[in-house]
């Protein structure tokens, strides 16, 4: 089949790793694949080394940007028909919120029309907007809908949360669970590689270190982090909590770790590059993810597939990968739960390794990029076929 993907921007994140693992995986099976995307501006770093030397082709329209702003969307919109018209695709695949838009509404208008897919890696809308901004959103995401073939989803919590805001019918829904290349996951680290990457950070070799992997930004949940932090530094002494990642919070979250005294408990490592994710979580003890919305973040699982457990606010789909037998869930901005449940893993050893091996193994299936592309090209080939 020939195949295009439409994502916004190839910045480092969950949706966009998605998005390469699948081009990467179609093209290995012999589609035409082609990739179309914006450019990857900010401080969240860039995928674009990931797409060089590949089976598909990369295209970047410099005017597919995430902010809405139609003297950028405009000429996006019409950039993105034509390339389409040229192309002839039988699926077109979007992604994200702005090409999600842009692409099907630019699929749509081609005649012969190709079959129309969006995945949904995370809601544009949530309680947490301005309720103009938020039922904006559900109305353009209706209209979109209307010219959508199918929709993927990376858990189930997104196609329940779509469906109650009138977004397609159910059985336009799949759940695909998001890809993780797993063998540098599930390959352990030597003692020496671990207690290098602790030295780096100046972290104690005996330290149990609390890592976030999360940009600096609104609504990531980092202050609630620091605020657990507050007590649990003071009833252990030997924790450091660790954050991956950089944005426009930085300065915000430093000031207010300085305020509670605790710039000694706490690395920042800026951004790193996705390959070194496993390095990170298997060199630290505990994932912490305070994320107040976010489709299911693929730290959990990554989590999981190194043997270590997952304290997660209980939002979107972090149910569907972290348990009691798993991890922690808490209730979103509740600090005390919080602060309960990394105490109870802090505390116990022996209930860490055993969370994790049971994690390991929950979601080693789960989330092979096997078992993802096997789903999606079973959608593409129905679709095709109908």
């Amino acid at each position: 089949m020939k195949i295009v993907h439409i994502i916004t921007r190839l910045i480092l994140g969950g949706a966009q790793e998605n998005t390469l693992i699948t081009c990467k995986e179609l093209a290995a099976r012999g589609h035409d694949v082609t990739l179309i995307t914006g450019p990857a501006l900010g401080p969240e770093g860039q995928l674009f080394e990931q797409t060089k030397n590949q089976k598909y082709k990369t295209i970047v329209i410099d005017s597919l940007r995430r902010q809405i702003n139609p003297f950028y969307d405009i000429p996006a919109y019409y950039q993105l028909k034509k390339l389409l018209m040229e192309l002839q695709p039988d699926i077109v695949h979007t992604h994200s919120a702005k090409a999600g838009i842009l692409g099907r509404f630019a699929a749509h208008s081609l005649s012969p029309r190709p079959k129309i897919i969006h995945s949904v890696h995370g809601l544009s809308f949530h309680e947490y907007q301005n309720q103009l901004l938020n039922k904006f959103y559900i109305a353009v995401e209706r209209a979109a809908a209307k010219k959508t073939d199918a929709f993927i989803c990376v858990a189930e919590a997104m196609t329940q949360k779509s469906l109650a805001a009138g977004i397609g019918r159910a059985e336009q829904y799949t759940t695909a669970y998001s890809a993780i290349e797993e063998e540098a996951f599930l390959n352990p680290i030597s003692e020496q590689v671990r207690n290098d990457f602790r030295k780096k950070y100046e972290i104690p070799a005996d330290a149990i270190v609390l890592v976030t992997i999360a940009r600096l930004f609104h609504l990531k949940g980092h202050k609630y982090i620091i605020e657990s932090a507050k007590e649990l530094a003071g009833r252990f002494e030997n924790c450091i909590w660790l954050f991956i990642g950089d944005g426009i919070l930085k300065d915000r979250l430093q000031r207010q770790i300085s305020g509670y005294n605790l710039s000694d408990r706490f690395r920042f490592t800026g951004l790193l590059p996705v390959e070194k994710m496993p390095l990170v979580i298997q060199s630290s003890d505990i994932l912490v993810h305070c994320s107040l919305r976010e489709g299911l973040a693929r730290v959990l699982p990554q989590a999981l597939l190194c043997g270590k457990p997952a304290i997660s606010f209980d939002i979107d789909g972090a149910n569907e990968v972290v348990n009691p037998d798993t991890g922690r869930l808490t209730e979103p901005e509740n600090i005390e739960q919080l602060t309960d449940a990394c105490a109870e893993l802090i505390a116990n050893e022996n209930l860490r390794t055993k969370l994790g091996s049971n994690g390991r193994e929950f979601v080693k299936e789960k989330f092979s990029p096997k078992t993802m592309v096997d789903k999606i090209e079973s959608i593409y080939r129905k679709l095709v076929k109908g």
